[in-house]
């Protein structure tokens, strides 16, 4: 290195090699990095291997370096292979016993059968001590699981040796009660096995189940056997608290939702089936207790409290806050990870989290539901009429007092609430049928006006739909329902909710109320007039008032179909009630377009009743949408836009009536156009005009086609003259003024009813005139480059060239086979598929050249 390089040079340089070199470099440390992972893994493996290793014996040989890359893994650990290997082995000798049993069991004398089972029993019950004592504990419970598997076999064979005369179901219960008692027995002699005592629960399952098939006892004997055994498990899962007996807890627990559940359904369903008050008070005698076993054990397990957590709520594993009486959980006791070859703590608890979270609510939601249904069973055949669903809503409204008994677990009082919130939501769908009825049963009049004044409002509601024979409970647990949620909600955040439900509820029962007590057909319109006025008044929450009332109008409005005189009244009445609610600007955006469409159907109505024909019917609607155009400046900005919607729609409905009658439509058009040049005087709706002038020009063509004038070019060739002047004008003054507001109506003016009357002549002057001017047009605006004269002379050329060449392309498709059509047709799709990128880009390119105009 030279000495005239700095130290400061130096330092700056920085070797940056080749892509190539860099490239191997980093290959190389990836390499070595897969190598040093694969020693990390092997070293991990043994590791584990010791840690698992069971057995005492030697210790293992020292690590001598990592394994092949190349020696897979093993899939199963060493404990894992040998508790299958021990199950399997304990299946398979329970099999071989089970065939001696059945099979081979008569070639023995009495004593050699004896002295066979009891042996190879005996030994099987024995054997686990020895093993427990060298540390085989997982062989141990192997031999266990075949010892008590033999006692089984014990029991069927002293039947058919020695009782074969007894009843098979009766000694079935007294075996499983015995076999039930020694088996725990043994689990209790043998504390480090842990098969033997969660077997007992399982086999107390059985004596009472059998002994009520012994006995005959009928479909109620057989449930309370089920739901006395349940209790009884429901009672040791609660009472068993040791951490060494968690099995039998467990067991317990099963027992208890499986046994229960089968017995639930068998209570449930002789409560839905009985056929008087007698059974259905058996039923609810069965039902009771277990409503009650099931809200006791969702307080005890929700009310546990692990050692060393406070409040009466709190849980191991659990932190925050419960949210009941200020009471919080903590965390339980953890602990640090043992030291390998060092046997882990007993934990001090039950992991309770589960029982404190989800199963308590779900157990308090059984145990509500049951009260519930065992209530509903006797309401069902005591009360006549469907009273028993208000009967059962109103227990289950009780129940929410529940909800304020001190001391209630968080957990079980979320179970109540979800308990009485299902049966009041079925109550609901129950209830809906009759609302639908109410609500949708007037449009059937749409297609029989006038036909004639029904009887009473339930025929009204009933032209096309069945009525319900259970009204009156309805009625009721509409009203129950809308009073509970006024009532009983007093959160802030659900208040304003829970009224609006209440205001909905209470609306479905006041609309179904006429037609449930058959008042006289005036009355019922009477009562939702009042109905509707007093909805939109509604002090609390307008937008649900407002919705509210446009729904009950409307129905109103079907409603009155039935009578001229009622479709009228009502719609005028609806019309000057909206028109007043409208002056609160708060429900100005509902009520004034409410308004607009009452008076719509009002012009429509009147004019049927008048017997005006359906043309002249449009100049009466004509007056709704003049007073749109009047009203909507003084409206608020949030009600504007949809007054003038509404006004648009009754001027569609104006052009609609008055499509048959050419002149009448012309006046339409026409009184159209005088309202949207109205409407354009306002700065904020300048794009009005456009609607205006097209309008007009319609206007001018029907009412030529009117006066059958076949050449409309004297009418309409002065127009364009002096609208192609001033758009001339207007562009010189404003250059970006563009070509369709310019030119594009004094050309449309001219062209377009031209092309409409080529198609009606024959003559050969009109298309080449036509065809020439159009032509023209189209060059001036391909030289001006302005899009209006450009699109519009295309248009009318190509529909001018079609017209002239229609009948040789007819009597050209008539010479063509039929197959060639199609053939053409998928010619042509395979070229536009061939070149479908291309065509892409050619259409663009077109219509950048298009947006490039003015």
């Amino acid at each position: 290195m030279a000495r005239g390089v700095t130290t400061a040079t130096l330092r700056s340089m920085t070797y940056l090699p080749p892509p190539a070199e860099e490239l191997r470099f980093l290959d190389a440390e990836l390499r070595r990095l897969d190598a040093h992972r694969a020693q990390l893994l092997a070293r991990r493996a043994w590791l584990v291997s010791v840690l698992q290793s069971a057995a005492p014996g030697p210790a293992a040989p020292p690590f001598t370096g990592p394994a092949p890359a190349t020696v897979p893994r093993p899939e199963a650990s060493a404990p894992r292979v040998q508790n299958v290997l021990l199950v399997l082995g304990g299946v398979l000798l329970t099999i071989a016993a089970m065939a001696f049993t059945l099979v081979s069991w008569g070639h023995l004398g009495i004593a050699g059968r004896a002295a066979v089972l009891g042996t190879v029993t005996a030994a099987a019950l024995a054997a686990p001590v020895p093993l427990l004592r060298r540390g085989l504990r997982s062989t141990a419970e192997s031999v266990a699981g075949l010892g008590l598997a033999l006692t089984v076999l014990d029991a069927y064979a002293l039947h058919e040796a020695a009782l074969a005369g007894t009843d098979g179901t009766a000694y079935a219960a007294v075996a499983a009660t015995v076999l039930a008692g020694a088996w725990a027995a043994y689990g209790t002699a043998l504390g480090a096995l842990r098969l033997p005592r969660p077997a007992a629960p399982a086999a107390a399952q059985l004596p009472l189940l059998l002994t009520a098939l012994a006995a005959d006892a009928g479909p109620y004997g057989i449930s309370a056997a089920l739901l006395l055994t349940a209790t009884a498990d429901a009672a040791a899962a609660l009472l068993v608290t040791s951490p060494a007996l968690r099995p039998v807890r467990i067991a317990a627990a099963i027992g208890a939702y499986g046994t229960g559940g089968w017995g639930l359904l068998g209570a449930l369903w002789l409560s839905w089936t009985a056929p008087g008050p007698g059974a259905a008070a058996r039923a609810a005698a069965l039902l009771l207790p277990a409503s009650a076993v099931a809200v006791t054990a969702a307080w005890r397990t929700a009310g546990t409290a692990a050692p060393g957590s406070t409040g009466a709520t709190s849980t191991t594993g659990v932190t925050g806050t419960t949210g009941s009486a200020g009471a919080t959980s903590t965390t339980g006791p953890t602990h640090a990870p043992a030291a390998p070859g060092t046997p882990s703590p007993a934990l001090p608890t039950l992991p309770a989290q589960p029982l404190t979270t989800t199963l308590p609510t779900a157990t308090a939601l059984l145990g509500i539901l049951v009260l519930l249904a065992a209530l509903g069973g006797v309401l069902r055949v005591t009360l006549p009429g469907g009273w028993a669903v208000p009967g059962e809503l109103l227990g289950a409204l009780a129940l929410l007092a529940a909800l304020r008994v001190p001391g209630m677990p968080e957990r079980v009082r979320h179970g109540v609430a979800w308990a009485s919130a299902a049966v009041q939501g079925l109550a609901l769908l129950w209830a809906l049928p009759l609302v639908a009825v109410a609500l949708f049963g007037p449009f059937g009049w749409a297609d029989r006006p006038w036909s004639g004044r029904p009887a009473d409002a339930r025929d009204a509601v009933t032209v096309h739909a069945p009525w319900l024979s259970h009204s009156g409970p309805a009625l009721a647990v509409l009203g129950l329902l809308a009073g509970a949620l006024a009532l009983l909600v007093r959160n802030a955040t659900w208040r304003p909710r829970a009224l609006a439900g209440a205001a909905v509820l209470a609306w479905a029962a006041a609309l179904s109320l006429p037609a449930a007590l058959e008042l006289p057909y005036v009355a019922g319109l009477l009562v939702l007039g009042l109905l509707t006025a007093a909805v939109l008044a509604l002090p609390v929450l307008p937008p649900t008032g407002t919705v509210l009332a446009l729904v009950t109008s409307v129905d109103l409005a079907f409603l009155a179909l039935a009578d001229r005189t009622a479709t009228l009244t009502v719609l005028s009445a609806l019309t000057v009630l909206y028109a007043a609610a409208s002056t609160r600007s708060r429900f100005a955006p509902v009520t004034a377009p409410a308004a607009l469409a009452h008076a719509t159907a009002l012009a429509c109505a009147t004019g049927a009743a008048a017997g005006w024909q359906t043309p002249h019917t449009a100049l009466l609607v004509l007056a709704v949408p003049a007073v749109a155009v009047a009203v909507a400046p003084r409206l608020a900005t949030t009600a504007r836009g949809a007054c003038e919607v509404t006004g648009v729609v009754a001027a569609l409905v104006a052009v609609g009536l008055a499509v048959t009658d050419a002149p009448v439509l012309a006046l339409v058009l026409s009184s159209l156009g005088v309202l949207a040049a109205a409407t354009a005087v306002r700065p904020d709706r300048r794009s009005a005009g456009y609607a205006a002038a097209a309008l007009f020009a319609l206007a001018a063509w029907v009412r030529l086609a009117a006066w059958e004038v076949t050449a409309p070019e004297a009418y309409t060739l002065p127009v364009t003259v002096p609208a192609l002047l001033v758009g001339a004008w207007r562009r010189r003054r404003d250059p970006l003024t563009g070509s369709w507001a310019a030119y594009g109506p004094g050309l449309a003016v001219t062209l377009l009813p031209s092309l409409a009357a080529l198609w009606r002549d024959e003559g050969w002057p009109r298309p080449l005139l036509l065809g020439s001017a159009a032509l023209l047009v189209t060059l001036l605006g391909a030289r001006h480059r302005l899009r209006a004269p450009l699109v519009l002379g295309g248009a009318v050329l190509v529909l001018t060239a079609l017209h002239e060449l229609a009948p040789y392309l007819v009597q050209f498709a008539d010479a063509l086979p039929r197959w060639v059509p199609p053939a053409l047709a998928g010619l042509l799709l395979l070229a536009l598929g061939a070149t479908y990128e291309r065509r892409l880009r050619d259409v663009r390119r077109v219509r950048d050249v298009l947006g490039r105009m003015s």
